[in-house]
């Protein structure tokens, strides 16, 4: 998620790195966005067969 939010530069310093992290969460929580799932449950257990034991 964070890493699609600024591709073209690179953070000098990790205080200033931390800074922005924190910036962007408190921004991201404020929103409340919602999760959009690539699959349901059902697909998930049939892709992921072996994690989902019967």
């Amino acid at each position: 998620m964070l890493s699609g939010q600024c591709p073209d530069r690179s953070i000098a310093d990790e205080e200033t790195l931390r800074r922005e992290i924190s910036a962007w969460e408190k921004e991201r929580n404020e929103k409340s966005e919602k999760i959009t799932w690539r699959f349901t449950n059902a697909d998930a257990r049939v892709k992921l067969k072996r994690l989902y034991p019967s």
